[in-house]
């Protein structure tokens, strides 16, 4: 088990960047592929970004972030980082930090056992 707690939300205008932080607590974090997950009201959730359990160039995109969001993460510090640049306002939402053990699909939210509270991310035009 691990707990993950998220920072680094607020508002920005379109064309801006943000740098999202994920901190998790537990022994075992290097055992975890962390992912990114965004959920906008009145929508379902959304996967954002995934990172292998060792990082390096194993990361996961969908095509509505690749080139303008990049996952990282610090197995030494335990943190995980998404930063988010030309953002736009349809990257309003509330962005969720996870952890998974399992060889799931990495862009299921099925794959992910362990989830933060989320940070609000607004985009204004």
């Amino acid at each position: 088990q691990v707990q993950l707690v998220e920072s680094g939300g607020g508002l920005v205008q379109a064309g801006g960047s943000l740098r999202l932080s994920c901190a998790a607590s537990g022994r075992t974090f290097s055992s975890y592929r962390m992912g990114w997950f965004r959920q906008a009201s009145g929508k379902d959730r959304e996967f954002v970004a995934a990172i292998s359990r060792s990082g390096g160039s194993s990361t996961w995109y969908p095509d509505s972030v690749k080139g303008r969001f990049t996952v990282s993460r610090d197995n030494a510090k335990k943190m995980v980082y998404l930063q988010m640049n030309s953002l736009k306002p349809e990257d309003t939402a509330v962005y969720y930090c996870t952890a998974g053990s399992s060889s799931g699909l990495v862009s299921r939210a099925s794959a992910y056992e362990n989830w933060g509270q989320g940070t609000q991310v607004t985009v204004s035009s």
